[in-house]
């Protein structure tokens, strides 16, 4: 019986994308791959992009029609196991948006996250009355226990990101800081709650002040950066919509680089990380 998903792991990718580099290597088209495994080339396609679960024995077949030997096979199938154990956001999985449930695993091994966030506080340094109060306007369309879950996530999210030591650079504009959410006790708990992001390592922050110049960044929604040590994995561009739980996600060379120069102009032309400190006063 196949697990039930929930979504990319980063072992599921990194042997995903490892089939399709074995495929290319013995210089097999999609077509062929499918032809040897029996199946339609939409299955290899969405095996090697790690859409669906890896099946040993599809992936079997697969390594034996690209020549791998015996040992590669064995160590490969060894592997498999660990890959096709959910993640650990498992238990979330029924109050996450869809791009979620695939990111969460590039997330997982993100070295580094890089945030632009144009009205509110980066939901990644949120407090969990904050993050509650957001989703209580902005997703009307779920139950409260629906958002009681959504913020236990994000606050398990924050958790393992300090745990795994990622750097998250956040670019938001001092318009959250005007935007009042929740009730006073709120605000004043989130900015307490800056305060003390900005005097660890693993954060920088940097505050557009209102009536600041025009910027790289000026109009767009939410975009964050995601970059991964892990090779197979590459980097990722996340630009969140307007409908409710919508995003663009692309890990495309073009766009990635295009949103790290944007993002780049932004930074330069924004105050020192320092300078956010007077700000929160």
């Amino acid at each position: 019986m196949a697990r039930e998903r929930s979504g990319r792991t980063v072992a599921h990718l990194v042997l995903a994308t490892r089939l399709k580099t074995l495929r290319e290597a013995a210089g097999m088209s999609r077509g062929e791959a499918a032809n040897a495994l029996g199946a339609h080339t939409a299955t290899v396609r969405r095996i090697e992009q790690a859409e669906t679960s890896l099946d040993e024995g599809q992936v079997h077949a697969l390594l034996t029609a690209y020549g791998a030997g015996t040992a590669e096979i064995e160590a490969f199938l060894g592997e498999l196991a660990a890959a096709n154990l959910p993640g650990w956001w498992h238990p979330w999985r029924s109050v996450m948006d869809p791009w979620q449930l695939d990111l969460m695993s590039v997330e997982s091994a993100a070295r580094i996250i890089r945030v632009w966030e144009p009205a509110l506080v980066p939901a990644l340094l949120r407090t969990p009355s904050y993050a509650r109060a957001v989703d209580s306007i902005r997703r009307p369309d779920l139950s409260p226990a629906d958002k009681d879950r959504r913020t236990e996530l994000l606050m398990e999210r924050q958790k393992r990101l300090r745990q795994q030591n990622t750097s998250i650079w956040a670019i938001m504009s001092a318009a959250a800081l005007h935007t009042f959410v929740g009730n006073e006790d709120v605000m004043v708990e989130q900015r307490q709650a800056l305060r003390t992001a900005l005097a660890r390592p693993d954060v920088t922050l940097q505050i557009h002040p209102l009536g600041g110049r025009c910027h790289p960044m000026t109009g767009m929604p939410t975009v964050s950066l995601y970059r991964v040590d892990v090779p197979e994995i590459p980097d990722h561009v996340v630009r969140e919509g307007d409908l409710h739980g919508s995003a663009d996600v692309s890990s495309s060379l073009h766009a990635v680089s295009a949103y790290h120069l944007l993002m780049d102009h932004t930074c330069v032309i924004a105050p020192h990380p320092n300078e956010s400190k007077d700000v929160l006063t």
